[in-house]
């Protein structure tokens, strides 16, 4: 039964730090020491580099944690230099990726930009060259319509004067046919000879 207890106490002992395990990392600094115990006093079995990753399996005693490292190896080391933040050589690799990923966006943003920068340029040069058409054939039609008007008064003036010599021409062909009619009227009666009267009396 003693041995049976012990087997136990042995089991919960091992599954202990694996249940409180808990994975932080090693702060800033160029490395850290690790201790066999939670103090300097302890012996020094190894040391642990900045940013790497330790599996915490106890609290804090005397303001050390006790560490499983990347190598295996369990020890204690001083809480303020355990921290919840990956180190630069966990965020570095995960920071130059999402530059990467950014600079992607922002090249391919640029590129579109540029795009509908140049296409903006292409479609403002139409719409100028399209102005410049319209303005010219404005200005041609309206040179036509100036000389159009210019010829409508010109044509309107030589009819009135037409007119005004057609009204002179009926009055002359008037005043000739009328002083024909006249000299025909006083000539004419000389024409014709007049009949012989034979006197009265006569058979």
């Amino acid at each position: 039964m003693k041995q049976f207890f012990s087997a136990l106490a042995l089991v919960m002992l091992l599954l202990a730090p694996s249940a409180f395990a808990k994975s932080q990392y090693i702060s800033e600094d160029l490395f850290t020491y690790m201790h066999s115990g939670p103090g300097t006093k302890y012996r020094i079995i190894g040391s642990v580099d900045a940013g790497e990753a330790v599996t915490v399996i106890d609290g804090k005693q005397d303001g050390y944690m006790q560490v499983i490292d990347s190598r295996g190896r369990k020890g204690w080391i001083s809480g303020k230099y355990i921290s919840d933040k990956p180190g630069l050589k966990v965020r570095l690799p995960a920071m130059e990726k999402e530059l990467k990923t950014l600079k992607a966006a922002l090249n391919s943003a640029q590129q579109d930009a540029d795009t509908k920068q140049k296409g903006l340029v292409e479609s403002l040069s139409q719409r100028s060259t399209q102005l410049k058409e319209l303005q010219s054939s404005n200005s041609a039609l309206n040179q036509k319509l100036i000389d159009a008007e210019s010829e409508i008064r010109e044509l309107r003036a030589k009819i009135d004067t037409q007119k005004d010599d057609l009204l002179m021409r009926y009055f002359m062909y008037g005043g000739i046919v009328a002083g024909i009619g006249l000299l025909f009227g006083l000539v004419l009666p000389h024409l014709i000879p007049k009949k012989k009267q034979h006197p009265r009396g006569w058979a």
